[in-house]
């Protein structure tokens, strides 16, 4: 009987023990720990680098102009010719050629023009390189400061504290005190058209007048210039007679050019950098056109109407200090 009981304990004591093994190995087994996930830096080799935005390119070719000496006018011409003055102009570019209707046409969305059959290009675009006309001088402006903001340049011309054409209104059809009051705004880098001293400046072939001659690049109007003898009744692709001795081409004839000026007379005393009288009640423009005489495509003629005038026979070229 003794023996019996001395088993049981035994037996309960091992169980016991064994019970205890088995709770413990529980209690301190772990989880598995799972790998941490990667996180992936970029270097910055890896971080894609940032490509700075194209530049505009021009819409119009620009030839550099050295600033010098001339006289303007002459001596043996018509009275508003007259007296010769010695003028100093400073460097400036100008546009090789006379606006186009294509280039005025992606700028304002207008097709003003009334010649539009290419005779040096009679194909379906041929119309885009003809120079622009029927465009009046309030018209010109508006493409100027239109183009400088395309380009990201400061607009040159201000109307009533804005140099936004949008907020100018419609563009007059007859003489409008408003636009009349145009200033150019200081330091501003966008295109502008050419005083009318600049205008003949390069028409004479800059500095020192080189040549002397009476058309712009000749003596010979047929060489440089459409005009009535030789037109056929009509504008003509610019760029296709001879360019001056600047490389310009069509400052004699083709179309009149506005200028900047309001028309007055000439001074006799030396200038710097003129920009025509204060005010009147015209604007200069200059070079003759297709349906004028030789007389007319001289590089020292003078011609003038109301800004708000618009012709078949006048357009423009366009200027950037």
């Amino acid at each position: 009987m003794i023996y019996c009981k001395v088993c049981t304990v035994r037996l309960l004591l091992a169980f016991s023990f064994f019970t205890a093994i088995i709770l413990f190995s529980c209690a301190t087994k772990q989880e598995p720990v799972s790998d941490p996930v990667p996180v992936t830096v970029e270097t910055p080799s890896k971080i894609p680098p940032v490509i700075p935005p194209k530049p505009v390119e021009p819409l119009l070719e620009m030839v550099f102009i050295s600033g010098g000496d001339f006289n303007m006018g002459t001596p043996r011409a018509l009275n508003d010719e007259v007296p010769v003055q010695k003028i100093t102009l400073r460097d400036f570019f100008l546009s090789k050629y006379e606006v186009t209707q294509g280039q005025y046409f992606e700028i304002t969305g207008k097709k003003p023009s009334r010649n539009t059959i290419n005779p040096e290009d009679e194909s379906e675009n041929g119309w885009k390189n003809l120079p622009v006309e029927r465009v009046n001088w309030y018209d010109a402006i508006v493409f100027c400061n239109k183009l400088s903001m395309a380009e990201g340049l400061s607009p040159a011309y201000s109307i009533s504290g804005s140099t936004n054409p949008d907020h100018w209104g419609t563009v007059p059809t007859s003489s409008n005190a408003t636009w009349n009051a145009a200033t150019i705004v200081t330091g501003s880098t966008g295109y502008r058209l050419p005083t009318e001293a600049q205008w003949e400046y390069t028409a004479k072939g800059g500095n020192g007048t080189p040549g002397n001659y009476t058309y712009s690049g000749s003596d010979d109007p047929d060489e440089v210039a459409w005009y009535s003898s030789n037109s056929g009744g009509r504008t003509h692709e610019v760029g296709t007679k001879a360019a001056n001795g600047l490389g310009i081409y069509d400052m004699s004839g083709n179309v009149w050019e506005w200028c900047w000026d309001w028309y007055g007379g000439y001074s006799s005393g030396s200038q710097t950098d003129p920009t025509g009288a204060s005010s009147g009640s015209f604007r200069v423009f200059r070079g003759g056109s297709w349906i004028n005489s030789a007389s007319l495509v001289r590089s020292v003629y003078r011609s003038n109407n109301y800004p708000s005038y618009r012709f078949y026979n006048i357009g423009f070229r366009i200027l950037r200090p």
